[in-house]
């Protein structure tokens, strides 16, 4: 029985360092492009609000997905984030939240 010309483990450590030199592509060129950018007030506005939006496009099909439960549960932690900020106890309370809602039925 003869194998491929690589075994699983150099096919892993080979997608591993192209996963790597990706990454540092794409964020040495993001720098390289921004350094070449104008900093106008319009294009800083929009890098203020991109952190914003990252987090509502990531969060919202989750929501959607999840029901009603999900959506509590982000509102706790967030909640629980904005008027303690500490991020492992927002975590805590959400998961909280979410272990008496399931005993709840909810």
């Amino acid at each position: 029985m003869t194998e491929g010309m690589f075994s699983a483990d150099a096919m892993f450590v080979l997608a591993v360092l192209g996963m790597t030199v990706a990454t540092y592509t794409l964020r040495a060129g993001g720098y390289w492009v921004m350094g070449r950018l104008p900093l106008t007030q319009r294009v800083r506005r929009g890098l203020e609000a991109l952190p914003g939006a990252i987090i509502v496009s990531t969060v919202l099909p989750i929501v959607l997905q999840g029901g009603l439960a999900v959506g509590l549960c982000l509102i706790v932690a967030a909640a629980a984030q904005i008027k303690l900020r500490k991020e492992y106890i927002a975590v805590f309370c959400a998961a909280a939240a979410a272990a008496g809602m399931r005993a709840a039925g909810i």
